[in-house]
């Protein structure tokens, strides 16, 4: 995360925690992702076999909640998926610490090269695109069925389709 307006908070880990008896395919699906992403770091041919079985808890997870969020995104500790149905993450996109995304969210393309990068503490509401090679400042909230396009400052709130900056709180003010 080197984009000076991504700035890097810690993750708040807990969030993604599975609590005893939970159902939460949500937190399945993310610990398949986080469980190949530590396989594929290491290497090894133990390493190797774990990803293995990782990508098919991944796959049935994906399955079961039909969200296609790619192996090789870089997603930041702390995410929330409380609904992952039809959550769909393109290869390249980059997702900062403690961000909440609702169902059928898609983070993808334009034909160009380049996808959507979220700083932390990002709220994305149900049904929103957010296309291209954009940043979404931290703290940013993004409304339920908005069409993102461009950049959105940090604090700012959008809506619509396509996508307008609705309130952007000034920065130290609460």
């Amino acid at each position: 995360m080197s984009n000076p307006q991504i700035r890097v908070t810690e993750p708040d880990w807990s969030r993604e925690q599975m609590r005893s008896r939970e159902w939460n395919p949500g937190k399945f699906l993310l610990a398949s992702l986080r469980d190949y992403q530590r396989y594929q770091a290491h290497g090894g041919v133990i390493d190797g076999l774990l990803r293995r079985w990782a990508v098919l808890f991944h796959r049935l997870w994906s399955t079961v909640r039909g969200a296609d969020i790619a192996l090789s995104c870089q997603i930041g500790g702390g995410l929330l998926l409380p609904h992952p149905n039809g959550v769909v993450l393109y290869p390249g996109a980059l997702i900062g610490p403690n961000c909440l995304i609702f169902q059928q969210v898609t983070l993808g393309t334009r034909g160009k090269p380049g996808a959507p990068r979220l700083a932390g503490h990002v709220d994305v509401g149900a049904g929103t695109k957010l296309l291209g090679h954009i940043t979404v400042g931290p703290h940013a909230l993004v409304g339920a069925n908005a069409v993102v396009l461009s950049d959105v400052p940090a604090h700012g709130m959008v809506v619509g389709n396509p996508a307008v900056v609705k309130l952007a709180k000034q920065a130290g003010r609460q």
